[in-house]
């Protein structure tokens, strides 16, 4: 069918800074149009700065949702009226719908990367798992595996002005899920190298490795990563990051972020139009690697 922008045309946006690498808009709309929906997808470059005022004027102007991306998956959180279970558990959000006049804050990172899990071939629940990062994504990321049935988590995040509330998110999450949960210093390589060892995957929610740092990788040592390790990334720019050459030059299975993109990005498109998106077309178009 024709794809048009009409005076009855509904947006959606993704906020964040850079966004101008993101293939959320073009998945989103490719999907609008497949399913015949008068709905628009656009991305905004905003700042933790900028938000208040563009969020403001967004929900003014009639948005009826919209995403968020780093660094301003915290930052929102002042700004909504009410938090879905799990993104009050995670504390980040990365959707948010506006229902008779207010902001409903989600979070489909952890579902959408725990499929994505899935979707590249792998079981790890029961099973242990290493993860960089303290921020939204990794906090989404900690909350579903840990709800999944992921049997402990260590947490690495360098020790600066947020590792207090981190240590209290980590605490929370354990005790309402049952996972074992530890929040280690990101600079402290010996525990790193011990914890990944011990687990049957890596996972880095950290932006180390994002373009256009692309040389850059989260790892200070790649002998740390042994052959029956999964190394997962969720950076997808580039497709191919430097701890992802580190880990196949070790043996590792390894995959980037795109499929996470795609399955959060699947249930954000949920949350806003009540439609399932038509995954297999989009995945078909977008994120053959």
């Amino acid at each position: 069918m024709n794809y048009e922008i009409t005076g009855n045309t509904k947006l959606t946006a993704l906020l964040g800074s850079p966004v101008s690498h993101s293939i959320s808009p073009q998945m989103h709309n490719e999907a609008f149009r497949l399913l015949g929906l008068d709905y628009v997808y656009l991305a905004f470059d905003v700042t933790p700065d900028t938000l208040k005022d563009a969020v403001q004027g967004l929900k003014a102007a009639g948005i009826c949702g919209f995403n968020l991306t780093m660094p301003l998956k915290v930052h929102i959180l002042p700004l909504l009226d009410e938090l879905t279970p799990a993104a009050r558990l995670a504390g980040a959000v990365n959707t948010v719908t506006v229902q008779n006049g207010r902001l409903i804050g989600h979070t489909t990172d952890g579902a959408g990367y725990m499929r994505s899990v899935a979707d590249a071939g792998y079981n790890i629940i029961g099973k242990k798992m290493t993860l960089l990062g303290g921020g939204g994504a990794a906090a989404a990321i900690c909350v579903q595996a840990a709800l999944d049935g992921v049997s402990s988590i260590d947490m690495f995040k360098r020790k600066n002005a947020s590792w207090d509330k981190t240590m209290e998110f980590c605490l929370r999450t354990a005790s309402e899920t049952n996972c074992n949960i530890r929040l280690l210093d990101f600079n402290d390589a010996g525990l790193l190298a011990e914890s990944i060892s011990q687990s049957a995957i890596l996972t880095n929610a950290t932006s180390l490795g994002m373009a256009p740092d692309a040389d850059t990788s989260p790892i200070p040592d790649p002998a740390m990563l042994h052959p029956d390790l999964i190394v997962s990334d969720i950076i997808y720019n580039p497709r191919k990051t430097l701890l992802m050459k580190q880990a196949e030059k070790q043996g590792c299975a390894c995959f980037n972020g795109l499929y996470m993109l795609l399955y959060q990005g699947a249930a954000a498109f949920t949350c806003w139009t009540g439609k399932e998106m038509p995954i297999a077309k989009i995945k078909q178009k977008y994120f053959s690697n």
